[in-house]
Order: C-alpha cells, then structure tokens, then sequence
C-alpha cells in the first residue's frame, strides 16, 4: 500500500491496509470457530483455521469483496459468503460466523491492526527516548538563547530543550503503554443471545457463551471484555495515543525547523531534502513531513471522537462506519510520523557554535530580565542565569533511566519530578 500524496507511507507497509484488515477479518472466523468447538457449542467438524480460511480467497476476491461491502454497507457480509462458498464441509459452512455479527468481526479485525501498527510506534519511541535522553545528557551545558513568541528571552541549554523533546515522548509512550485492546463479541445487539441458543442443549448455555467468548479473546491476543457496540471508548483511546505521539512529534519537528532557519542554523537535519528549482536548497523535509502529520492528525482523533458522541441504540448507523478510515488513516500517519521522527533524532546535527555566537549576538536582551530581578533583590546579577536547568534536565533523564530499567513499562503517573 503506497500514497502519492502522503510521502513516507511506504514506512507504514501492511499497516492497516486493505489485505491486512481482510486478513484480520479472518483471523476473528477463524478465533470465533476454535472458540465455540472449544466451548461445546459447535461440533468439532465445523472447525476452520486461518490458514484454511486464507486458502478459500482467490488473487481477485479482496476487490470483488470491497465491491460487493456497498450492498450490505460493510465487507463482513460478502466475506463470509465467499468463505461459505468455499468450504467443502456443509458443517463447517453452517457454522462458520455463527453467534457473530459484521459488528463484532469489524471492531475485533480493527483491534487487531491496530495492536500491530501500535507496536511498530512504541519502537520507533523507544529508539526516540534512547536517543533524545543522549542528547540532553550530552548538551547539559551547551548555551543558546530561548526564545518566546519568536523574541529572544533568556539564556537556556539545548540539553534543556532536548529534555523538553524527552519529556513529550514519554509521555506519549505512556499514554501508549496504558491502551487495552479488548475483543468484540456481542452477536446481534451486544446481548450473545444467538451463542445461549446455539448451545441451549449444553448444561449452561449461558456459560458455554461466555467461555466461547473468552476463548476468543485468548486466541486473538487480546483482553477479553463485555461487548462495547455502542460505547467506542476501545476506539477513542486508540487515536487519542496516536494523536499524543503526533502532539510530541510535532513539537520537536517544529523546534528543528525554526532552528535550521539559515540566518538560525542551530541545528540541522541530518540529510535535507532538495529542490527542483534551487540546487542550494537542503529543505529540513523530515520536520516539514513530521509537522504535517501532527498538524493533521487531531482532526482524524475529532472525527473518532464525533462518531462516539454520536453512537446511538445498539449499533450506530452511520457514525461507526465513519470510524474505519478515519482510524486506519491516522494510525497508518503516526506509523510513519514514528519512523521519520526516529530518522530526524538520530541524525541531528547540533551546530553548538552557533548558538553561542546567536546568544552573544542577543546582548543585553539575554540579561535584562536577570538584571532586573538582581535590582530587586538588592545585589548585582549572578554569573550564572539558568535556575533550575540542570535539575529540570536531570528530572527527564532519571524518567527515561526507570524506563530502560523496567524495560519499557512507564512510571507511576505524578512520579516526576
């Protein structure tokens, strides 16, 4: 799956893409079917298997499935009678997708992607804190001027500012960390009544359907839970971490590009891009590709959260379906987003000299709020004017410390200093 007019896509590779969700689709047949063998609902002979299931499509039926979805109004439906069709076994037809609805296959299929693309992010983060903790360690005491609103303000480190960097990605690596990613199983209106009934000759049909759906989970690699048709929390916290990271990335990418600025020239990418006009230009693309995703992305995290204020009865006509692109797009952006904010990181280049001769440059604007507190307090200014830097930079990079040492599991929120 490539994108012509989204450079970079190629980094997100099957994420979310049209053959991954169909295969995700099957994936959940494929659970659902081991689950109610297992349960005693359906008759070992209906069992089917991924691979099995994988084995009934032909090269043409993924474009003939998208195409048929419009009928029904999603692909779960012509799926299922592809594979019905398919399978040589009138059991194993009879009972494949028994006790599911298209609800239940879509949300678990969307999961399931969403599992995959999440851990290629949390990668990327975890090379990003490596790599932004050794520069803030590395600067501590390199001198720049900090700037608000555009102006020059006062003196700071860079190690500072990369520790600032340090601190957004871990806290998008948090808010990652804590995502559940919970199965669907509801049947027909969230109640498993299909599943009690198909297993109403069992001594507790009633417990054989939780089983199945239990079982399901485990088979999926995923936490088992109460089915959520109408409640879209499961999909909100999905594009909320992803548009944290985006926030974080975008942060970071904007300070590059006002720093790289020529007359600036603080710090550089490792590689710029070219022009084709002006053989001088070295564009800082990265920041500019990183920016554009989190300059997008909230919107894409609004649209998910507008079809959850808008889900309605039992299943949301309308508002769920708005859910599917809007998440495989954003979640697919911030998968490239992770890898070219990797890319940036590891490649800066920090041009220390010119942040002295930018803070020389500056003069009295550099000193003029110390020397007015100094005025105040009664004595003349200190030689040093960075408060509390060192130990702000210490707070970041003790945060990542924990975080190597407990292999990736994030602190006890309000634990920083």
């Amino acid at each position: 799956m490539t994108d012509l007019l989204w450079p970079g896509d190629q980094h997100a590779a099957r994420h979310f893409s049209d053959s991954a969700v169909l295969d995700a689709m099957i994936r959940v047949e494929a659970a659902w079917s081991a689950a109610m063998t297992k349960a005693g609902i359906a008759p070992a002979a209906a069992a089917v298997t991924a691979d099995g299931l994988r084995g009934l499509l032909s090269a043409d039926d993924p474009e003939a499935i998208a195409a048929a979805a419009e009928s029904g109004g999603n692909p779960v439906i012509p799926l299922v009678k592809t594979l019905r069709s398919g399978l040589g076994d009138p059991s194993a037809a009879s009972w494949l997708h028994r006790g599911l609805t298209s609800q239940d296959v879509v949300d678990t299929a969307l999961i399931l992607c969403a599992v995959d693309a999440f851990a290629a992010v949390r990668a990327d983060l975890e090379a990003q804190i490596s790599t932004l903790a050794r520069l803030a360690d590395d600067h501590r005491a390199t001198m720049m001027a900090a700037r608000t609103l555009t102006q020059y303000a006062v003196p700071t480190t860079f190690g500072l500012k990369a520790a600032q960097w340090l601190r957004g990605v871990l806290d998008a690596h948090e808010q990652l960390t804590a995502l559940t990613f919970p199965v669907q199983i509801g049947g027909a209106a969230g109640t498993l009544a299909a599943v009690v009934e198909l297993g109403a000759d069992l001594p507790d049909p009633r417990g054989a359907a939780s089983e199945a759906a239990a079982v399901a989970a485990h088979e999926l690699g995923l936490s088992p839970a109460p089915p959520w048709h109408s409640v879209r929390t499961a999909i909100t916290r999905c594009g909320d971490a992803a548009v944290g990271c985006t926030d974080a990335w975008g942060h970071l990418a904007n300070d590059v590009l006002t720093l790289s600025r020529p007359e600036i020239g603080e710090v550089a990418e490792g590689a710029g891009g070219g022009s084709s006009t002006m053989p001088h230009k070295a564009n800082p693309v990265l920041s500019v590709q990183i920016r554009r995703a989190a300059v997008a992305a909230p919107a894409l995290g609004a649209t998910l959260h507008l079809a959850a204020a808008d889900a309605l009865e039992e299943r949301s006509s309308g508002a769920w379906h708005a859910e599917w692109d809007a998440l495989r797009t954003l979640v697919r952006r911030s998968v490239v987003a992770g890898r070219q904010t990797t890319t940036l990181v590891e490649g800066l280049r920090v041009h220390t000299d010119r942040m002295l001769a930018n803070l020389d440059a500056a003069g009295d604007a550099m000193t003029s709020e110390q020397r007015s507190m100094a005025a105040v307090a009664g004595h003349e200014p200190a030689e040093r004017y960075l408060g509390l830097a060192d130990e702000f930079i210490a707070a970041q990079l003790d945060r990542a410390a924990r975080f190597d040492r407990a292999t990736a599991v994030p602190t006890t929120p309000g634990d920083e200093r």
